[in-house]
């Protein structure tokens, strides 16, 4: 009996788990002295993420504050042919600006050539000078050598004066807007298809076209315009000093007050070659300086919105930023999309 172990006292023996300060508490607890028979599990165990996303509805869609890119995007070959950029019906502009305007100018040289008795000025010819007349009060000139002189004529051409204004505000804007767009789609697909069959690299028409971004770059757009003012002053110059008389100055004083829309009245066009070529010359001159004005603008916006991307871009990210990007509210930043 003294050889036998005192059975109330024995305890059993249990294997302690080995646990380091280094493990994870993620990691699985081992026995050393227990073999470890469980397989192993082919898939690893599910991460911890925040609490929330596991009461996300599935399909969700989120919002993303950043754009991919440019240098990866510009990279991108898409493996299916894009739509191309859809062009207006060329028949149907054309022909509807043509008859709108051909309708408007009729019914205009139709009233003054019946009632030029109605209107004050120099007389050439009834219909060159209804013509004339029409074309100066579409483009909002207003010389003051043909008035109306009733009240009938007068409300004429108040009326004549409304719709003058919007009609080439829309319509001629949109055909001559129209005949650009074509224009540098054309140029643009010509060049792009000779880079293509010559060689790859900066070369002087990346300068003109941004074939990357599919237009025309804006210094060659300014350019033009002024480019386009400057040929309508010299040529209405060289008309004005040939047809109608007048010395350089004078010549060169009516052309810019002509182009600009300003028209004093001290000078204007009076002879009967003088005002068929006004009747031309101020619907494309007056068309082309606003043109140039919308180009001047543009090129300011474009010059602004670049200065405000390099600020952006430049600047350190700061806490507001990292809170504004949580848009909703779940306390972290998600870089997915959708869950």
């Amino acid at each position: 009996m003294e050889s036998e172990p005192f059975l109330g006292n024995q305890t059993s023996y249990k294997p302690q788990p080995v646990i380091t300060l280094n493990q994870s508490l993620s990691a699985p607890i081992r026995f050393p002295e227990i073999e470890d028979v469980t397989p192993t599990p082919s898939t690893p165990p599910p991460s911890l993420g925040p609490p929330n996303t596991l009461l996300k509805k599935p399909g969700t869609l989120h919002r993303c504050k950043t754009a991919p890119a440019m240098v990866v995007m510009r990279e991108f070959q898409p493996s299916k042919p894009q739509i191309p950029k859809p062009l207006f019906d060329s028949n149907s502009t054309i022909r509807q600006g043509t008859l709108l305007l051909s309708m408007y100018l009729l019914l205009g040289v139709i009233i003054y050539s019946f009632n030029t008795d109605h209107f004050s000025g120099i007389e050439t010819h009834p219909v060159v000078d209804a013509l004339y007349f029409c074309i100066v009060t579409m483009c909002t000139i207003g010389y003051g050598d043909i008035t109306p002189l009733t009240p009938v004529s007068k409300v004429f051409a108040c009326v004549f004066v409304l719709v003058g204004f919007g009609f080439i505000d829309i319509l001629l804007s949109g055909l001559v807007n129209y005949v650009l767009d074509l224009q540098e789609s054309m140029i643009l697909t010509g060049i792009e298809m000779d880079k293509n069959r010559n060689h790859e690299g900066f070369s002087a028409t990346d300068y003109i076209f941004d074939v990357k971004k599919g237009r025309v770059r804006i210094r060659l757009k300014v350019g033009l315009a002024l480019g386009v003012v400057v040929l309508c002053i010299a040529v209405g110059t060289l008309v004005l000093y040939f047809l109608e008389d007048l010395d350089w100055i004078d010549s060169v004083y009516l052309a810019v007050m002509s182009v600009t829309t300003v028209g004093y009245g001290d000078r204007a066009f009076k002879t009967l070659p003088g005002r068929l070529f006004a009747a031309i010359w101020l619907l494309v001159s007056t068309l082309a300086v606003a043109r140039a004005f919308l180009y001047l603008a543009e090129a300011r916006i474009s010059k602004r919105h670049r200065r405000v991307t390099n600020w952006v871009l430049h600047r350190d990210i700061t806490v507001e930023d990292l809170l504004a990007a949580d848009m909703n509210n779940h306390g972290y930043i998600s870089d997915r999309l959708m869950n």
